[in-house]
């Protein structure tokens, strides 16, 4: 028993093989930033997941089985952040997942993210943004924030875009990033402390922040999970710059003019099909927190 979780231990051969599969889609999803980080070339839309999330490739290669779940002949996590022996096991046969004293050490985490979630949940997806956070982040700024990528339709012509609708932002981590002219433009403002109360279910940053909640249960939380949230977020990235005022067609993005009513209404139909994938993994992460609150009480 593990904290009032029934323990199950996997042999070996079964874990070993997941976590070769885990590795594989990993390396799928993530082995072309590897590849351009050794030849020193920058991504201007997926270095984003590995620079502004601080989770690094070595760490999402690695699998995790969850709390509650042992793996037989597995010496190789004992050193690993999380991890403890089985009092009554062979430190060479039998590893547990998580420790329970890290599952404590961890309980205010877990329950600030399952309220975020919890929260975010029980709104109605607003789908009405358009993606003009990153057109805030340029407008009638000195600079532009991607400085190798130019503006699609130059600094007037983006300026004109965000003047030309409401910007209706709910994610602070986005907000935060605004230009101070492009500040008072949103209908709300938002902070830190309102994070609970703001976020909604059609935000893709609050999408792609899966990811991030997802891996700072790590490795009380398994990792099949964790691709998952990966996964969205890599797609909703991709959709965030596509949508955004940058000339991305050199790396092979063509833009979703939201400028105009059909790339308005293309972006609303991506968007929507990203906060579907998204409840679903929210309530699976939700499901977790929850398990794992439980076999904190």
């Amino acid at each position: 028993m593990t904290a009032g979780v029934t323990l199950r231990i996997l042999a070996e051969s079964e874990w070993r093989a997941r976590a070769t599969a885990h590795r594989a889609r990993a390396d799928s999803l993530a082995g072309d930033y590897l590849q351009r980080r050794a030849a020193g070339v920058k991504h201007p839309v997926l270095d984003f997941l590995w620079t502004y999330y601080s989770h690094r490739p070595a760490q999402l290669r690695r699998w995790h089985p969850g709390y509650g779940v042992a793996l037989r002949g597995a010496p190789e996590y004992t050193g690993l952040r999380g991890y403890h022996l089985l009092d009554d096991a062979d430190p060479a046969s039998v590893v547990v997942t998580a420790d329970p004293r890290f599952l404590r050490s961890r309980g205010e985490t877990v329950a600030y993210i399952a309220g975020l979630l919890r929260a975010t949940a029980t709104r109605p997806a607003q789908l009405s943004c358009f993606g003009l956070h990153e057109w805030a982040m340029v407008y009638r700024a000195g600079e532009v924030r991607h400085d190798a990528v130019p503006l699609r339709l130059g600094a007037a012509g983006t300026d004109a875009v965000v003047e030309s609708m409401p910007v209706r932002c709910t994610h602070f981590d986005a907000f935060r990033f605004f230009t101070p002219p492009a500040v008072g433009r949103n209908d709300r403002q938002l902070t830190r402390d309102g994070q609970l109360h703001s976020e909604q279910p059609g935000c893709l940053h609050a999408n792609m922040d899966l990811y991030k909640w997802s891996f700072k249960l790590s490795p009380l939380l398994c990792s099949d999970l964790l691709l998952d949230c990966f996964a969205l977020a890599r797609d909703a990235r991709e959709l965030d710059m596509r949508a955004s005022p940058y000339d991305l067609r050199e790396y092979g993005y063509e833009p979703v003019p939201i400028e105009t009513p059909a790339g308005r209404a293309d972006y609303v139909r991506a968007q929507a099909a990203i906060a579907d994938r998204a409840a679903v993994l929210r309530r699976h992460l939700l499901d977790s927190c929850e398990s794992l609150l439980a076999a904190l009480d």
